[in-house]
């Protein structure tokens, strides 16, 4: 680094991430709202198999930031697997641009997309935590506005990827439509990567050792070889069930397994850390659960029982293409994330912050309210098809419980794991993502509509069944979170007076 550049403050560094990391979330999530839906009525899929394809294709994406982490710690840099794995991605959404359908040449695009993630979500996460290394009183801050830059990105994409679908379907050919659709994530992927070079000097002094050497040849062919060998197994992988559903599985294991082994081999002082990291990770699956029926059981019953007409007080305000009410997830966020930093900034501020498990614990109580929200809407439903503003409200709460729970994960690995693990465990938390993902596609299936059932009457009881005992299994991990309480108040405390520095007032004040 030279010593000739003026200094950057983190805010500039961070907005460098943060910006990025919003047109990848443009690209990923305008991908995602269509892929169910177009392997539905495009390729001719089954609503149980489209789920869960979709789900180990979302396994993968997620779990691959476990080597992506390494090879930013140890083999190409930070910042420079990030930026390797944002053109990785601009390609694979270029791929479903092409109009084919192919089952195969969308497997092979969704591998390409797997390994692009994979380098991409570890490191660029990572880079937020070193930014704010030493600074760590606004770590849930920080890391809760850049979960709120993943849905500024998504809002935008998912409102606007079904819109084009519709439009270029109508005028130039349903095929087009839905490829053009496609190839928009792609473009999202190009813009951002053209604003990253025009702002790359502000992260110069963040990263990895090897971000400040050459690459070496040998570095390279590894990580090319591994990740041609990815895509073609990712793309084995997705062509069928059952080797999806061991893979899955045992890569959950593994995971465990990995786990339980650092903490029995790390320093004692460390051990406190990582088995709160554990139990909040093993939380962050149950929520991840709830968190895949966006795409496949509400965006389904987005097609087929919701009232797509958004009225007020006997006024039409506009229609929803059924794809887009995804879309309230994310604008939920974008409201509410300032609040939470408000909130968390203003009890830290005077000591008397929540810990992150009792975070976790109100994040569950609103997720269960989110999906009761929907079966209370099927009471009130017309022609068996419930009020749009339903979804809004369910979605709000839902999005609620994710910011509580998803949105500090990350901020989780950050206060608990030594930084000497940083990249490995931000990828090891997103296998254990990745791992529930296919189990809530697994759990939508339990609402897949046979093929011959088109009358929405038939439908509603299926959704609505699965909905409310999802709010079900909500509160029970409300219970489940709250009773591990006392336990995390024990490691917390052990972890904050383990450490070097000034412990951070989040852990502080639980003493």
């Amino acid at each position: 680094m030279s010593t000739a550049l003026p200094p950057v403050s983190q805010t500039r560094s961070f907005s460098t991430v943060f910006l990025i990391e919003m047109w990848e979330r443009f690209g990923f999530y305008g991908m995602q709202v269509l892929m169910v839906t177009y392997m539905v009525k495009k390729l001719g899929f089954g609503d149980s198999s489209s789920n869960l394809i979709w789900g180990a294709a979302a396994a993968l994406i997620y779990a691959t930031p476990a080597l992506g982490g390494v090879i930013g710690d140890k083999l190409l840099g930070t910042r420079r697997t990030m930026l390797v794995g944002a053109v990785v991605l601009a390609f694979g959404y270029a791929l479903l641009w092409v109009p084919t359908e192919n089952a195969m040449f969308l497997y092979v695009a969704l591998g390409v997309i797997v390994v692009g993630n994979g380098f991409f979500k570890p490191n660029a996460g990572n880079l937020v935590r070193k930014i704010y290394e030493g600074d760590e009183v606004r770590i849930d801050s920080a890391f809760t506005i850049y979960y709120m830059a993943v849905n500024v990105g998504s809002t935008v994409s998912m409102l606007l990827t079904p819109w084009i679908r519709d439009y270029v379907g109508e005028h130039y050919g349903d095929s087009l439509g839905w490829h053009t659709a496609f190839g928009v994530c792609s473009i999202g992927l190009l813009l951002g990567l053209g604003n990253y070079m025009l702002m790359h000097r502000t992260l110069s002094h963040i990263g990895s050792p090897p971000d400040e050497k050459p690459v070496s040849l040998r570095n390279a062919s590894i990580v090319l070889a591994a990740s041609l060998i990815t895509v073609a197994v990712s793309a084995f992988i997705l062509q069928s069930e059952s080797v999806a559903r061991a893979c899955v599985y045992g890569a959950g294991v593994v995971i465990l397994g990995i786990f339980i082994h650092l903490i029995r081999s790390s320093e004692r002082s460390e051990r406190s850390g990582l088995s709160a990291a554990l139990v909040l990770t093993i939380q962050t699956i149950f929520f991840f659960i709830f968190y895949q029926q966006m795409s496949t059981s509400l965006n389904l019953f987005a097609q087929r029982n919701v009232d797509l007409s958004f009225d007020l007080f006997g006024f039409h305000l506009m229609t929803w293409i059924p794809e887009q009410f995804q879309s309230l997830n994310a604008i939920w966020i974008v409201i509410l994330s300032p609040v939470l930093v408000f909130i968390y900034n203003y009890f830290g501020d005077r000591g008397k912050n929540f810990s992150v498990a009792s975070k976790f614990a109100w994040g569950f109580v609103a997720v269960a309210a989110g999906f009761f929200m929907y079966g209370v809407g099927s009471n009130t439903a017309v022609d068996a098809k419930i009020s749009s503003w339903f979804m809004v409200w369910g979605y709000g709460l839902y999005s609620l419980g994710e910011l509580l729970v998803s949105g500090l994960g990350l901020a989780m690995i950050a206060r608990y794991v030594p930084a000497r693990m940083g990249g490995f465990m931000m990828g090891a938390y997103y296998v254990a993502v990745g791992v529930s993902q296919y189990l809530g596609s697994v759990v939508a299936n339990f609402a897949a509509i046979p093929s011959d059932i088109t009358d929405p009457r038939l439908s509603l009881p299926i959704y609505t069944a699965l909905f409310n005992k999802l709010g079900f299994v909500g509160l029970g991990c409300t219970v489940i979170a709250l009773a591990v309480l006392p336990m995390m108040k024990k490691l917390s405390t052990t972890h904050a007076l383990s450490q070097q520095h000034t412990p951070l007032p989040a852990v502080h004040s639980e003493e």
